[in-house]
């Protein structure tokens, strides 16, 4: 297996991460909050005032301890750059998070594997969101084209009272491989969660997702949203789940897979339950194709099929 000097390491990311659509310039500024971490290997950690970013090196991973001080408001986005540039390897990611009461943070988290034949990225997070405490989380996945990686990222959420919760977990670029993608939120009184997942599958791609919700406090609210689109063999299983078990909770299942072709399988599996007579839960699930009046309208425009359809997945997926 190659091995990279940690000179390597850390211009081979920057340049990845750039390729994924992030912003080179934030892993370079000391004036950002960021962690940067290849393989089992911490290449950049940088706090700022309210904000803690421990970590501790593992022989397969990293633990990240990420702490939002009581009160502490980050006034520009953190982030976070996970990533493996060999061919094969394990990562695996164990976080534990801790937004204190009403602190509020953003965090911009791209995972980066682009040359991936047999890759293992596990992320393993506890998060604890404090009582009217703020935590917006988008994470953007780069694949290569082989295919050869298994994705597994599972989470146990606590929301306080008050507090928000929003996370959009996108995979595009590339081949995914093999997604596990394993969330599940519990939400005390008035607290907000809001579950996004948009994934991309094509070739042999395997992709489940759950994304479970417990509203257990008086008024919380919580929104599980899938887009999935997939192609050629890709197979997909999405399974929202929301639970309403507090006076005046309301909750949404939105899933949507649409399927390019005849080999393509969505499978939706929409779980709504109210125990108490004044909580609302919704849910709507649809599976359909790609329009083909857009497709040919741009092909008239000079694109061939599979160009085409590639603007129309992507324009889905950015919305």
């Amino acid at each position: 297996m190659i091995r990279y000097s940690v000179e390597e390491e850390y211009k081979g990311i920057i340049s990845a991460y750039e390729k994924a659509g992030g912003d080179k310039r934030a892993l370079q500024s000391k004036d950002v909050a960021k962690l940067v971490i290849h393989e089992n290997r911490v290449l950049a950690n940088d706090g700022v005032k309210g904000l803690k970013i421990n970590t501790e090196e593992t022989d397969s991973g990293v633990r990240v301890n990420f702490t939002v001080e009581k009160g502490t408001k980050v006034a520009r986005p953190v982030h976070l750059c996970f990533g493996l540039l060999p061919k094969e390897g394990l990562q695996e990611i164990i976080m534990k998070v801790d937004a204190q009461d009403n602190s509020e943070v953003s965090v911009v988290a791209h995972c980066i594997f682009p040359n991936a034949v047999k890759v293992i990225h596990k992320m393993d997070a506890d998060i604890n969101i404090g009582a009217n405490a703020k935590f917006d989380y988008k994470e953007t996945h780069y694949h290569g084209e082989d295919g050869g990686i298994e994705v597994i990222p599972k989470a146990k959420v606590k929301v306080g009272k008050g507090g928000v919760w929003q996370s959009t977990f996108s995979l595009s670029q590339g081949l995914v491989g093999r997604l596990d993608y394993d969330f599940e939120v519990f939400c005390q009184e008035k607290a907000v969660a809001e579950l996004v997942v948009k994934v991309y599958g094509r070739g042999s791609d395997d992709i489940k997702i759950l994304e479970k919700i417990h509203l257990d406090g008086r008024g919380a609210r919580g929104m599980a949203k899938s887009r999935l689109v997939l192609s050629d063999k890709a197979r997909a299983e999405v399974r929202g789940e929301t639970y309403g078990n507090a006076p005046y909770a309301r909750g949404h299942v939105d899933c949507i897979e649409l399927v390019n072709g005849t080999e393509a399988v969505a499978r939706a599996i929409p779980i709504v339950e109210v125990t108490v007579d004044t909580a609302k839960v919704t849910h709507e699930a649809a599976i359909g194709s790609i329009d083909r009046k857009q497709v040919e309208t741009l092909m008239a425009r000079g694109l061939d099929e599979n160009e085409a359809v590639d603007v129309i997945v992507r324009g889905i997926l950015k919305s």
